[in-house]
């Protein structure tokens, strides 16, 4: 069971406008991103990794599933499914990867170091090797190398 995270796209942005949703257990937030403005309903059901407050000047990456039909509005408006706050200089990417920590489309090989942090989407310790799963890495520098290599500083399994 669990969900299906093949249809989800990132949309990287900076936080700009948070504001009350339909009700009082959601939120609308705004986002500023290389495209323009898109806007993101926030609830009870959107995953936000390391349970991480939103505010103003954030910069984010929203993930939404393509698959669900949305409003042909402007500004475009998702529902948010899940929601990363990279570091400083940092970039986060949700993929899966094999027994090998390939990503699926060859595009980045994993090194577990000493302080990688490996938790379920939860916060808990995920005491096995994470491939064969959808990872979401965090991570800043890679090696020019093909496929580029890089010691992530946290990988959340969803298992």
């Amino acid at each position: 069971m669990g969900m299906d995270y093949s249809g989800f796209e990132p949309v990287v942005g900076t936080i700009f406008n948070i504001s009350r949703g339909g009700d009082c257990c959601s939120q609308m937030i705004s986002l500023r991103t290389g495209n323009g403005i898109v806007n993101f309903h926030v609830n009870a059901e959107t995953l936000i990794i390391d349970n991480r407050q939103l505010r103003r000047g954030m910069q984010v990456v929203a993930y939404y599933d393509r698959y669900l039909p949305v409003p042909l509005i402007f500004p475009p408006q998702y529902q948010a499914q899940l929601i990363a706050v990279p570091g400083r200089n940092e970039q986060v990417v949700l993929q899966f990867f094999d027994r090998n920590l390939l990503a699926g489309d060859r595009s980045l090989q994993l090194n577990i170091g000493q302080n990688t942090s490996v938790r379920t989407v939860n916060g808990q310790n995920f005491g096995c090797s994470p491939g064969g799963h959808m990872l979401l890495v965090f991570y800043s520098v890679t090696t020019r190398s093909q496929p580029p290599q890089t010691t992530p500083r946290q990988i959340v399994v969803l298992c």
